[in-house]
């Protein structure tokens, strides 16, 4: 896997970029590709697929960004169908933002807070059930929208934790098969 930009899972990113976004009224796919590190074609195919909206005219926002980042960093430990599927209980259609329970600039914010907040705690754990339910209650969510929200962020946590662990043991491997050419 090679390595990608550093704006990744980063809390506050979105906050740096909004002020270009406003600016210029959008952004460009090209932008899009700098800021996230993510091919054309990767790019293409998910809002083909409808995992992300349709650009406006040929101009990306906020919304469009975090659903990149968002779907870029659960793909290293959930299908892209998962996360198509998991991001649409959440938000609905992709192109409709009327059916939102949340921005898609509010849950990358809220998913990259709680990475950093859960890192080091179990996936199981007692502690990271209570950090998610005390984020979201945080949240201007409907409160019948609240249980929804925090198993997606649940299920998103332990997707992100489990690309982690499969990187983690991808780079054990490769050492141990750099010690054995060694002897």
């Amino acid at each position: 896997m090679n390595e990608r930009t550093p704006y990744r899972r980063e809390p506050g990113l979105l906050d740096r970029f909004r002020p270009l976004i406003e600016a210029t009224r959008g952004i460009t796919l090209a932008q899009i590709l700098a800021i996230t590190g993510l091919e054309s074609s990767t790019t293409q195919n998910w809002i083909k697929r409808g995992f992300v909206p349709h650009p406006v005219g040929k101009k990306y926002y906020e919304r469009h960004l975090a659903r990149f980042l968002l779907i870029d960093a659960l793909r290293d430990g959930m299908l892209l169908d998962e996360i198509g599927a998991l991001l649409t209980l959440v938000n609905g259609d992709t192109d409709d933002e009327s059916d939102d329970i949340i921005t898609e600039s509010a849950l990358y914010e809220l998913f990259t807070e709680l990475t950093a907040a859960a890192e080091g705690l179990s996936p199981a754990s007692d502690e990271l059930e209570s950090i998610v339910r005390e984020a979201v209650a945080k949240q201007a969510v409907a409160e019948a929208n609240r249980p929804r929200l925090e198993a997606a962020l649940r299920a998103m946590l332990l997707a992100y934790s489990s690309g982690w662990f499969r990187k983690e043991a991808g780079s054990a491997f490769r050492e141990l098969e750099t010690m054995t050419k060694k002897e």
